[in-house]
């Protein structure tokens, strides 16, 4: 991974950045980490001031701005209608070419009458609410309404399956659900209510379902909990006032796969949140008030959350939502995007850049890309011969990549270079000012290792978008990101920092699969795996993909009289991807007779990444056979 040239910026880059004296930034903050965020809370605007910047007496319980009112909604929509009323704050285009421009006043009308149709409803501050759709404006519209009323969203990704959306609906015993009737993805109709009135048969919690029409044809309701979107839009009014939290009450929880069966809540607060978020973007992205900022990912995950919904919209920007896929209906599709609309900041994973690095660059040729000056990455490492393609052939050699390395967790970039650093290929840059990270072995006493040598990347300073807790589960939260290692955050990545300073990312060292940088667990697969009539034991590792970084190897044991076949092999691949999702991609299954497994009975998954490679398991000495 590593690449010694460094890439510098512009003489423009550097005149042009929202900070320019940002290493110095850097190091105050390691002085006075306090005073660097609480500079950051003064650029938003807040009901009543914080009395204390950090409560770290109930660490890791860190409570952010604690005494202090606001909600996320006053700086994401109600500061600007004043003075951005009439700017464009959401483009949507998807890939039937059907388009909407929405004003930051049409939003907040929007969002004000969600608001009241929960209220309607009976949905109260601290209830949770669900929603299942693609990357529409109504996502945002529903994220935004519930935030307004105090109401905990938890956004489930479109492409998981029924089972995978009742398992998050029961985890957070959400009294609503609002889903999409469909989504449009690569020329195929994809029927979301009948995947989501699957998971409402065990979803007893649930007391409405809301219906959004996204589809060109009118829904029909099947479930008598289901009511139409646009029906309840339009009787509600487009007046409602924005409920006063304390910082320190949870936003949304959003789900993400861990090393056990159960995905983890991971929640978030207004305060905090809006805090590093906002910084993080503004720095980062250099974003000024005439950009329009496009991040390809989707509101299912984090990135959706902070950096396509919330962070743009706090610093009152014109961000971009598209459904569809990367290269239909044509290959270019994304590049017409960035032409019509003249793009500015363009944020995508490295799968989508090997994915075009692989159709080569004659799609490309055809469009100008002018209106670029700045790239991003995010996900996954990008690997360096990537990171030249895409700031050659997209970025024409003038726009700085911003590789960010950041997680569900964090909520916001924690190691990402700024537009005025020098960039190295491959590297994500360096620790956020206001972060402080290490490279610590994986053995006990845990030392803080050398430079250039490999081991296990952790935080050592709390951080304002932190997540709060797990939800339902603090005992979790301990265990999972703080008692290992004491006095320092988790992060669960391998990590090396060479003789600059500069961080690079080297994958995973827990049981989590990151396909095309989307976070999935061993154990949801496996669960799966197991769920199907003739499987008796099963276990997967994630093994190197060149387009998705990493995909599903299975070894399952079969049960006593069933035989191994090609054609179980498919039943089974499908049988993943109907109780996990599509994402959930299987390279091959094995069938063995045993898997190797110490006397306690854990499966050795070291020793099966070493088949997976022909290379010496080393040690067996603690396998019970």
């Amino acid at each position: 991974m590593k690449d010694e040239k460094f890439y510098k910026p512009s003489k423009d880059i550097i005149k042009s950045a929202n900070v320019k004296n940002y290493e110095k930034y850097r190091q105050d903050a390691i002085i006075d980490l306090e005073g660097f965020w609480e500079d950051a809370a003064k650029e938003l605007d807040w009901y009543k001031k914080w009395n204390t910047v950090l409560d770290d007496s109930k660490a890791p319980f860190f409570k952010w701005f604690k005494g202090s009112k606001t909600n996320i909604v006053l700086n994401a929509i109600d500061r600007h209608i004043k003075t951005k009323g009439k700017k464009v704050a959401i483009i949507y285009e998807d890939e039937k070419g059907r388009s909407r421009k929405i004003t930051y006043s049409e939003l907040n009308d929007e969002v004000c009458k969600f608001a009241n149709v929960l209220e309607t409803l009976g949905i109260k501050k601290g209830d949770r609410v669900v929603t299942y759709m693609p990357n529409i404006p109504e996502q945002a519209i529903a994220m935004l309404g519930c935030a307004k009323s105090g109401v905990i969203h938890s956004v489930v990704y479109a492409g998981f399956s029924h089972e995978a959306l009742r398992k998050r609906i029961n985890e957070s015993g959400a009294k609503l659900i609002v889903f999409a009737d469909g989504s449009y993805r690569k020329g195929k109709e994809i029927n979301l209510q009948e995947i989501a009135e699957e998971a409402l048969k065990k979803a007893p919690s649930v007391k409405k379902a809301i219906v959004v029409n996204n589809l060109e044809k009118k829904p029909k309701l099947n479930d008598k909990r289901e009511l139409i979107w646009d029906e309840l839009m339009e009787k509600a009014s487009n007046k409602a006032e924005t409920v006063k939290m304390d910082s320190t009450d949870p936003l949304f929880i959003l789900y993400t796969s861990g090393t056990t069966g159960e995905p983890k809540g991971v929640v978030h607060d207004h305060g905090g949140y809006q805090v590093g978020i906002s910084r993080t973007l503004k720095w980062v992205f250099d974003i000024k008030d005439n950009d329009i900022y496009w991040c390809t990912a989707d509101p299912g995950w984090i990135t959706g959350h902070s950096y396509i919904i919330y962070g743009p919209l706090i610093l009152g920007t014109t961000t971009l939502m598209y459904e569809g896929a990367p290269i239909y209906p044509t290959p270019d599709i994304w590049w017409k995007i960035i032409d019509k609309y003249k793009v500015t900041v363009f944020y995508t994973a490295p799968t989508a850049v090997r994915l075009f690095m692989g159709l080569g660059d004659k799609h490309i040729k055809k469009h100008k890309l002018t209106s670029l000056r700045l790239l991003g990455s995010v996900g996954e490492p990008i690997n360096p011969s990537a990171w030249k393609w895409y700031y050659e052939f997209i970025g024409k050699k003038k726009c700085p990549i911003m590789d960010t390395w950041w997680q569900t967790e964090t909520g916001m970039f924690m190691i990402t270079p700024v537009p005025t650093m020098d960039l190295k290929p491959g590297s994500a840059g360096k620790p956020f000012a206001g972060i402080q990270a290490f490279i610590v072995d994986e053995n006990e006493p845990h030392e803080i290792l050398r430079p250039e040598e490999k081991g296990l990347l952790v935080i050592d300073t709390p951080w304002p978008a932190m997540l709060t807790t797990l939800y339902n589960s603090p005992k979790r939260y301990i265990e999972k990101y703080w008692k290992d290692i004491p006095g320092y955050y988790l992060t669960g990545d391998y990590a090396m920092q060479d003789l600059d300073g500069y961080f690079w990312i080297e994958g995973r060292s827990d049981d989590v699969i990151k396909i095309a940088g989307h976070r999935i667990g061993s154990a949801e697969v496996e669960n799966a795996l197991v769920s199907h009539k003739d499987v008796a034991e099963a276990a997967v590792i994630g093994v190197a993909d060149e387009l998705r970084g990493e995909v599903i190897l299975a070894y399952v044991l079969l049960k006593k009289g069933v035989n191994g076949s090609p054609k179980l092999k498919d039943e089974l691949k499908q049988h993943v991807r109907n109780e996990f999702g599509p994402i959930a991609v299987i390279k091959d299954i094995e069938f063995k007779d045993k898997l190797p497994k110490t006397r306690s009975g854990k499966i050795m998954r070291r020793v099966l990444r070493a088949w997976s490679k022909g290379e010496d398991p080393g040690d067996l000495s603690t396998l019970q056979d």
